[in-house]
């Protein structure tokens, strides 16, 4: 204590009293990124083509000002309340940085009331915003090879009060179950439903896969080789012939049938092959199956893992799978693949390995989930099905977004919240002088983040009609 000195003429930086300003200030700087990355995509156009017979009189808001404050929402991430729009629209900030005018922000009441007109036939407008996306980002990336993923998503709605169309999923709780087409880190296509309805409920896989196919046949690349992967929920002769009829190869998993395991268990062991790579170990053999109703055989692989979690699994606690594929069987996507170069997709190593990389299929449904949550908003099934696809629409935007303009800073395979702490939520101020309005930010957030790199970038991405 004796050595313990106090400089009482050293000025502390105390604060003493608080006092309004009248700078207009916003805590989402990073959004103007984000409305000026689409601007500059020209998505708003677009939409206002699709949805503009939704807008009942001149007097209503642009249908452009609506998804714009929508997908703003969906990204910024602070509430999943429809009730924040409300605090919203009393921000004076938070308007001037998605580049709107303050008397144009909505209220939650309007917001209800554009969802309340969306009836179920819109669906196939929204899902046609998805395409053209989808196609965009083809024209851009250019693959050799595009590998699609279906899948069904079942979203909690449990602890909700009564919702149309939320009844018990798979999990064995109430919600709803769309059924997804992912690509990469985006869903391409999807259909909203309810939650009793099954992976392979009514002919909704072989639709959306149909269109999708003659889709990316006359808008991309004829012969580009078109593969799905499905888990055993799609098992079923019908799609594996709509495949087959499109020229398109699938890896689907298979039902463990009693006649199956009798001919693995009675196999020789010198059928059985090991295929190993950085994670796993995987015992497999190949076989033709042709169940019942079946014309032909088709290729069938049976496989299981020899690890789980590095120890090592005793034979009788190996889970195992069934793969079915045409990936090797001469058909026409056979062709496609050799003229590429491509012949180690025959190899059943590669499609033992393909069919367990559904997991990165999984990855884009949850990181939809923490885009925004799955629980939605409405009573009625068919507003919260716009809202749903207005979600989907978002999120591929956000992730185009990321990879466009923020992927010097954040990896494009990062979750929304890391996006939102880094970009995002940044403090800002707005000027207005000669005619020119101006966003400042702080020195620490202008080098940490390099928000000049960002800015320019995000003026110049490549427009959804370039490609």
């Amino acid at each position: 204590m004796k050595n313990y000195t106090v400089n009482r003429n050293k000025s502390k930086p105390i604060i003493n009293d608080v006092d309004l300003t009248e700078d207009i200030l916003t805590s989402r700087a990073g959004l103007s990124l984000f409305v000026r990355y689409l601007r500059n995509i020209v998505i708003f156009p677009f939409l206002e083509d699709l949805f503009s017979n939704i807008r009942k009189t001149s007097k209503g808001q642009e249908i452009s000002e609506i998804f714009r404050q929508l997908f703003c929402f969906f990204i910024d991430g602070t509430s999943r309340h429809l009730t924040y729009f409300d605090t919203l629209k009393e921000d004076e900030g938070y308007a001037k940085s998605i580049e709107t005018d303050p008397v144009n922000m909505l209220s939650s009441h309007a917001i209800k009331r554009f969802f309340r007109l969306i009836l179920l036939p819109w669906s196939f407008s929204f899902r046609k915003v998805l395409q053209e996306l989808f196609l965009w980002r083809l024209h851009i990336v250019k693959p050799t090879v595009i590998m699609l993923g279906m899948d069904t998503m079942p979203m909690n709605n449990d602890d909700a009060e009564k919702r149309e169309g939320a009844k018990p999923t798979y999990k064995k709780e109430k919600g709803f179950q769309p059924i997804n087409l992912t690509w990469s880190r985006f869903i391409v296509d999807t259909i909203f439903r309810s939650g009793d309805k099954h992976s392979n409920h009514g002919d909704d896989a072989a639709k959306m896969v149909k269109r999708m196919v003659t889709l990316i046949r006359k808008r991309y690349r004829e012969d580009v080789p078109i593969i799905i992967r499905l888990d055993s929920g799609f098992f079923d002769q019908k799609l594996f012939k709509l495949f087959e009829s499109l020229g398109i190869g699938y890896i689907c998993g298979g039902k463990l049938y009693d006649d199956l395991k009798v001919i693995v268990s009675d196999s020789d062991k010198s059928l059985w092959k090991v295929y190993e790579n950085e994670n796993q170990v995987w015992e497999f053999m190949e076989f033709g199956d042709r169940r019942g109703s079946w014309k032909m055989f088709r290729r069938c692989i049976y496989c299981r893992p020899v690890y789980k979690d590095k120890q090592m699994l005793f034979k009788f606690a190996r889970p195992d799978t069934l793969i079915y594929t045409n990936l090797g069987t001469n058909g026409p996507i056979d062709e496609q693949l050799r003229a590429i170069g491509m012949e180690k997709m025959f190899k059943a190593e590669t499609i033992i390995e393909e069919y367990h990389g559904r997991g990165s299929d999984e990855l884009v449904h949850r990181a939809l989930k923490d885009f925004r949550s799955e629980q939605l908003p409405f009573k009625r099934f068919h507003q919260n099905a716009a809202f749903y696809y207005t979600m989907v629409i978002g999120f591929f935007l956000y992730e185009t977004f990321k990879e466009d303009v923020c992927s010097p800073i954040v990896s494009v395979n990062s979750y929304a919240t890391t996006l939102r702490r880094k970009v995002l939520d940044i403090a800002g101020k707005i000027v207005s002088h000669a005619g020119k309005i101006t966003l400042k930010v702080t020195m620490s957030v202008w080098n940490s983040i390099n928000f000049y790199q960002l800015w320019c970038k995000s003026e110049s991405p490549i427009r959804i009609y370039e490609t």
